[in-house]
């Protein structure tokens, strides 16, 4: 196995960006917020949403005070708003089981709502300091290319944990910038479909570099248009009840000139499903 956190950690410390989430002190749940956010969502669109979401509820106590509605209201635009409610969710278990403090320990994180090995291990590097392997998409595109000689990773896997942990230092600190810095490289040099190898601090012992770049294959899952999907009406029923008084529509004026009509239908069916809406006394409204 090459040595990759010597050359990634030197990288990292003279370029990683500036990001709210890095700077000292941010805390733990600054860092689960901004987890919560990043998911399938670019940073310059998180960031702001971030600002605004720390700025009202600088605690998870301070936003399980608050209804489930505002969460979801507040969440605007970021798109999937299921998140939304989860991390209103986590903030009452927070509140309740851990005396409004994040926990720490992995287990107890993995066990809040909306949380996954990713966010959660995320929190316990990030945050505490504490060493566990942290992957994400972009690390796995690393690690698939440095070490397995693949232009594309594999579907997600548990022995990507494996792989990462293979490559950490052993003390603590350092092994936390390596886990940042493996998901920096894929983030802004080691990109999917543009890869700047001349930027790469790795580049010079990368196992897909030396093989001659062969195009493996690619396994990616891939996201369906959004134009015209069920999501986008779901996008428009809660954009709606975010903008109505009372956050609550008459049933019969939700979306009405919604093109489809079985569409809109299935999205109010399916967000009331999902705990983000709620129909009584012929409304619909966001949840209470």
């Amino acid at each position: 196995m090459p040595d990759l956190a010597t050359p990634l950690i030197e990288w990292y410390r003279d370029n990683a960006r500036d990001l709210p989430w890095r700077h000292p002190g941010f805390g733990a749940w600054g860092t689960l917020v901004s987890e919560f956010m990043l998911q399938q969502t670019p940073v310059n669109r998180v960031i702001p949403h971030l600002e605004a979401w720390l700025a009202r509820w600088p605690t998870p106590t301070s936003l399980a005070a608050d209804a489930p509605a505002e969460a979801v209201r507040q969440w605007a635009n970021l798109g999937y708003p299921r998140r939304a409610l989860w991390l209103h969710r986590a903030a009452v278990e927070i509140r309740d089981r851990h005396d409004g403090i994040v926990p720490r320990d992995v287990d107890a994180l993995l066990a809040l709502s909306g949380i996954g090995d990713y966010t959660a291990r995320a929190v316990a590097v990030f945050a505490y300091g504490d060493r566990h392997p942290v992957v994400d998409t972009n690390t796995r595109r690393v690690l698939a290319r440095a070490i397995d000689g693949r232009s594309q990773p594999g579907p997600p896997a548990r022995r990507d944990l494996a792989a990462m942990a293979e490559i950490l230092p052993i003390a603590d600190a350092e092994a936390a910038v390596m886990n940042a810095a493996t998901m920096e490289l894929g983030a802004v040099a080691c990109t999917a479909r543009s890869p700047r190898c001349d930027a790469c601090p790795i580049a010079d012992r990368c196992a897909w570099r030396a093989a001659g770049y062969p195009d493996t294959g690619d396994e990616r899952r891939r996201q369906a248009r959004y134009e015209g999907s069920d999501r986008q009406a779901r996008g428009a029923v809660l954009r709606e009840l975010r903008d109505a008084a009372a956050h609550a529509v008459p049933l019969t004026d939700v979306a009405r000139d919604w093109p489809d009509a079985l569409q809109r239908d299935r999205a109010i069916d399916s967000l009331i499903a999902d705990g983000l809406a709620e129909a009584s006394e012929g409304h619909l409204r966001l949840p209470s």
